[in-house]
C-alpha cells in the first residue's frame, strides 16, 4: 500500500505519493491553497489513475503520431534531458500529478504509471505541516 504525504509550502500545500517500497513515484502538479483541496487532489489521483489504466487512456506524446485520448488520461512525454516522464490529467484538463523523476525507457515510465494506479488507491495519508 502506498502513502500520500502532504507538505506545507510558502503558498499552500502539495503532496507526494510514495510506493510501498518507500520510493517517491509522483508529486502534485500544483500548490493548493487549502489542505482540504490538496486532499481532494489526492483522491482524484487515486480515482483517475485507476480509470486511466482500466480504460487504456495513456496518451504517448513521444510518438510521431500520438493517438489523442480524452481526459482523464496519463500523458507520456520527453523532458528536457530526453527522459520519459508522465503526468496525470484530470477530467477538467488540469495536470494533477506527475512523475518525480525521468525514466530511461518507455517500459520504465509505463511501470511508473501502473505503480501510481496501484499505490494511490487506499494509500495512507501523512501530514508534514
Amino acid at each position: 500500500m502506498g502513502k500520500f504525504v502532504i507538505k506545507k509550502t510558502a503558498t499552500g500545500f502539495n503532496f507526494s505519493l510514495y510506493a510501498s517500497n518507500k520510493e517517491k513515484i509522483a508529486v502534485s502538479s500544483q500548490v493548493y491553497t487549502a489542505k482540504a483541496t490538496c486532499k481532494k487532489g489526492m483522491e482524484s489521483v487515486a480515482k483517475f489513475a485507476v480509470k486511466c489504466i482500466e480504460e487504456d487512456k495513456i496518451e504517448d506524446k513521444t510518438l510521431k503520431k500520438p493517438v489523442e485520448k480524452t481526459c482523464p488520461k496519463f500523458e507520456i512525454y520527453f523532458d528536457k534531458a530526453g527522459l520519459y516522464r508522465y503526468r496525470l490529467i484530470a477530467s477538467n484538463g488540469e495536470s494533477i500529478a506527475m512523475s518525480e523523476e525521468g525514466y530511461k525507457s518507455k517500459n520504465g515510465v509505463l511501470n511508473g504509471i501502473k505503480s501510481v494506479s496501484v499505490n494511490a488507491v487506499g494509500a495512507e495519508i501523512e501530514e508534514e505541516v
